[in-house]
């Protein structure tokens, strides 16, 4: 039977400008509802990525009812679970942990959150041809939402490329041959010339890591563009993607509708999605508006 007194957090780096307490905090207080949503900074603690178990573990002694898992932990965390929900184990990656029972079981509400972003912010966009920069832990649900959402063909692009072969091979396993390829960074050129979209799922654009994630000179008008990252709302990505014409996505819904799944999840109580997308903009334009 859900309580009505809730305590939460977000595990990962450089998560100091994150908007999900706000945005958690926010959804319980309409629902009359106790929530306390916690960031647990591993830059801030001077910790490594790999001490993601070690904090789940504490969170759990310490009566946390669930945890949110973002960069560079959503695959490092997975060992150190006692269950993962299905879409989780066949992602590899996990963004949401609720403590049932003494047991931390994984989830991961990232592929939800993009399909649903990607179906209002671009309805009508073209998905033969997709190139997605980034094969980590947003990257492999992100892929997944794209294929489901119908895209005929993804080539991933990373930086380590035996992450985009992984991805690649685990992808045409669950959606058959030749939906997923991997590709080297030297190829972006030639690949982004006849693509129709490009989804970027890598830290870069956040706060804290400023800067584009390839040279402005390989977008074009024919391109759509579709952002993971959403603190800023504005990354440079899009704002260069728009001065060309491109049809572009920021990351704002996915953040707001996989926060409103991992809700239920903490909760067990139905969030109102469309609320917290009004919150995310709300919240993302004060804090535009500050710096």
């Amino acid at each position: 039977m859900p309580k009505d007194s809730y305590l939460v957090g977000l595990i990962g780096s450089g998560i100091g400008p994150s908007l999900s307490p706000a945005l958690h905090e926010r959804e319980a207080d309409r629902q009359r509802l106790r929530l306390l949503y916690r960031l647990i900074d591993i830059e801030t603690l001077g910790v490594r990525p790999d001490a993601v178990g070690d904090l789940v573990r504490a969170a759990r002694d310490l009566g946390f009812d669930g945890l949110n898992i973002t960069h560079p932990c959503k695959q490092l965390v997975i060992e150190h679970l006692d269950a993962l929900a299905p879409q989780a184990e066949a992602l590899g990656a996990v963004n949401t942990v609720v403590f049932e029972d003494g047991r931390a079981v994984g989830h991961n509400t990232d592929v939800t959150g993009f399909a649903a972003s990607f179906a209002r912010g671009l309805p009508d966009a073209p998905l033969e041809r997709v190139v997605q920069l980034g094969a980590g832990g947003a990257g492999a649900a992100v892929a997944h939402a794209i294929l489901t959402l119908g895209a005929e063909r993804v080539t991933l692009v990373d930086a380590l490329p035996e992450r985009a072969v992984a991805l690649a091979d685990s992808l045409n396993r669950a959606f058959g041959a030749g939906r997923a390829a991997a590709a080297s960074p030297d190829r972006r050129a030639e690949l982004l010339a006849h693509a129709d979209g490009v989804v970027h799922a890598t830290p870069t654009g956040m706060a804290a890591h400023p800067g584009l994630p390839l040279p402005a000179g390989l977008l074009h008008p024919g391109l759509w563009v579709a952002e993971v990252v959403y603190r800023p709302l504005e990354t440079e990505l899009l704002r260069t993607a728009r001065a060309l014409g491109c049809a572009t996505l920021d990351g704002g819904g996915m953040a707001a509708f996989q926060a409103a799944d991992a809700f239920r999840l903490f909760t067990g109580r139905e969030p109102d999605a469309a609320r917290m997308l009004a919150d995310l903009t709300e919240l993302a334009g004060a804090v535009g508006a500050r710096n």
